[in-house]
């Protein structure tokens, strides 16, 4: 009896040994080899479904084969491929592109409102994503190339603009982790926020063309959505245009605590805080005298892509400093 004890104690431990060998056998712990297989089945990317998509012109768009040959007009859309490691694919980009740094040598193809179609036709495209642009889209139609338009309706329309492009270019996990990273950022921050002040803002995207009565952003665009999310008013929030003029006497009147500079190509700002305090008029603001006056990249926060969230975070620091440094 004793001996066969042992020979069945014997057998079993072998057996025990066996199996921890075949679960660790690529130097994992059984738990992990489990962990390691999820993640490498949610990094598999999925293949192009071919179908028909809807833009936001809510155009029914039939897409039936991968693009190969991708031109973008429109800063954010570059910035959106080029993110889903799409940037081999795009033989053409639009003026104002400028980042990433290798899409600066891609062939420029004008901008949305001038477009150098000669330029298109020579290039090719299988696809062509663009702005809401009237003129363009009359050529493209005329010319027959299948196009997109990205035209998003707040932040939350970029990040479904990120999951349209990445479906019907065969990068939709690519586009579905974007997306989802950016929703992470903004739960991020408007958790913080919740509950806190709403300070005043008063947004400047340009005060070069009339320093008295400089455009600023309105219901409806990235930036308003921007300030809403994270804690601020926008005193310009009731205007009917998304980029409006507020007249300088509507700024006073609507006192703000913080005023927001947006920088124009090359980072410079359309005004200076200097400038402001020796204005006669925005110097009797107390956002002026108390040094409440702050610069922001303006890449970030009205470009339509990735880089918004960014653009988010540096807004809800400059509007929250408690919260945020």
């Amino acid at each position: 009896m004793k001996l066969k004890r042992r020979f069945l104690l014997l057998f079993l431990s072998c057996i025990m040994a066996l199996a921890l060998v075949a679960c660790s056998c690529d130097g994992l712990e059984p738990g992990e080899q489990e962990e390691e297989e999820e993640e490498e089945e949610e990094e598999t990317e999925l293949p192009f479904q071919p179908g028909t998509y809807t833009d936001d012109a809510d155009r029914q768009v039939d897409i039936t084969e991968e693009p190969e040959r991708i031109v973008s007009f429109g800063p954010g859309i570059t910035e959106i491929l080029f993110a889903l490691g799409l940037g081999d694919k795009v033989v053409g980009v639009d003026d104002g592109s400028d980042y990433p740094e290798e899409a600066q040598v891609k062939p420029k193809v004008g901008g949305a409102w001038t477009p150098s179609i000669e330029t298109v036709v020579e290039l090719d495209p299988d696809l062509v994503l663009t702005l809401d642009s009237v003129q363009l889209i009359s050529e493209l139609e005329g010319l027959g190339y299948t196009y997109l338009v990205l035209d998003p309706d707040g932040i939350y329309g970029i990040i479904e603009n990120i999951r349209l492009v990445g479906e019907v270019t065969g990068k939709a996990a690519e586009g579905e982790r974007l997306a989802r990273d950016m929703e992470q950022v903004i739960a991020d921050v408007t958790g913080q926020v919740e509950g806190g002040s709403r300070p005043k803002v008063y947004f400047i995207i340009d005060a070069i063309y009339d320093p008295n009565n400089p455009f600023t952003a309105g219901s409806g665009s990235f930036i308003d959505d921007i300030i809403n999310l994270v804690g601020g008013e926008n005193i310009a929030a009731d205007a009917l245009l998304e980029w409006a003029q507020l007249s300088i006497e509507e700024v006073v009147d609507a006192e703000p605590d913080i005023i927001i500079i947006m920088t124009m190509e090359g980072g410079i700002p359309t005004i200076t805080a200097e400038e402001m305090e020796e204005h006669i008029i925005w110097q009797q603001l107390s956002a002026v005298q108390q040094g409440d006056v702050y610069i922001i990249d303006g890449d970030l926060v009205s470009r339509p892509g990735p880089r918004v969230v960014e653009g988010l975070e540096e807004m809800a620091s400059i509007i929250h400093p408690e919260l945020f440094d």
